[in-house]
């Protein structure tokens, strides 16, 4: 009897969290200096000095950046991001299956579109809850500027943790958790359900084998309905997480003063970025998901055949 290929085999849980972690911190890496962009370009219009850079665009941006702060700045708060992927990408895209065999229906013989919400859902807010202070510490370090002031509001990742934690309580650590849990659940749901869809769609339909080229395209068609989607409220939370206390009294006050100084245009300031970012981001996890859970799968099976 020919035992089962490695595609045939279903990857374990153990296999699933650990191919989510280890790929979304490559994509992280590779994507980053965007992601500093982007959080440049969402918190612009908060300092209106006229000494003030100003920001035009993604690569300008970068650029800037780079020649004003130095290249590491494309990089500051890698650390705090690499901890941020190692607990939400674990957790929303390593569960995303096991959790949603719990609303699959007896009259489902396959996942429906509402089981698949639902699981991400349910994957999407528990990673926000135990993630949430990585992504306080991230933005926070990404946002800040020694062009702005004579000295840096935290000199590194765990000296942002304490001060925050000393100053702000455990709270502030929280701090933007509801718009981040309602960016979160947007993300996973349209970027989880979105790639699962197409990849679904492409192998059916024999437009694609379940190979990289399917991989591909699906990533990029979710990465641009996810941007799509979330950018708002990803502006949003970028804003207030960043804000220093008292700035804004509420999530929705945020909101609002965004809406009426800067306008409707504001809820979509580094969109480019945002879209460059996810597409490329989800490229690279998505591809590196797919193949490092067939690599790690191949080699139990060479052990168990050995043994």
């Amino acid at each position: 009897m020919v035992g089962l290929t490695a595609s045939d085999v279903p990857p374990t849980l153990a296999v699933k969290i650990f191919s989510a972690g280890v790929a979304a911190c490559v994509a992280d890496v590779i994507t980053f200096p965007l992601d500093t962009a982007k959080v440049r370009l969402q918190i612009q219009g908060e300092c209106q000095t006229s000494s003030a850079i100003r920001y035009k665009g993604v690569l300008e941006t970068i650029t800037t950046l780079a020649k004003t702060e130095g290249p590491a700045k494309l990089y500051s708060g890698l650390p705090a991001g690499l901890q941020r992927q190692i607990s939400f990408a674990s957790l929303r895209i390593g569960l995303y299956d096991t959790v949603q065999e719990f609303f699959i229906t007896e009259k489902d013989t396959t996942a429906s579109l509402g089981s698949k919400v639902s699981a991400g859902l349910a994957t999407g807010g528990l990673a926000v809850f135990i993630g949430q202070p990585t992504e306080v510490v991230k933005v926070r370090l990404q946002a800040q500027s020694h062009l702005h002031g004579p000295k840096p509001r935290y000199t590194g990742t765990y000296n942002a943790y304490r001060i925050i934690a000393t100053t702000e309580g455990l709270t502030g650590l929280w701090k933007g958790t509801t718009p981040n849990l309602t960016r979160n659940v947007i993300i996973n749901c349209t970027e989880l359900v979105t790639y699962d869809l197409m990849k679904t769609a492409l192998v059916r339909n024999k437009l694609l084998a379940d190979d990289v080229p399917c991989h591909f395209v699906s990533a990029v068609i979710a990465g641009f309905c996810t941007t799509v989607l979330s950018s708002p409220v990803d502006v949003v939370k970028t804003r207030f997480v960043n804000s220093p206390p008292g700035q804004y009294t509420s999530v929705p006050n945020c909101a609002m003063t965004m809406l009426t100084k800067e306008g409707p245009l504001a809820f979509f300031k580094g969109f480019v970025p945002s879209f460059l970012r996810l597409g490329s981001w989800n490229i690279i996890m998505f591809v590196c998901f797919e193949q490092l859970k067939r690599e790690l799968m191949k080699s139990r099976q060479t052990m168990d055949c050995a043994t």
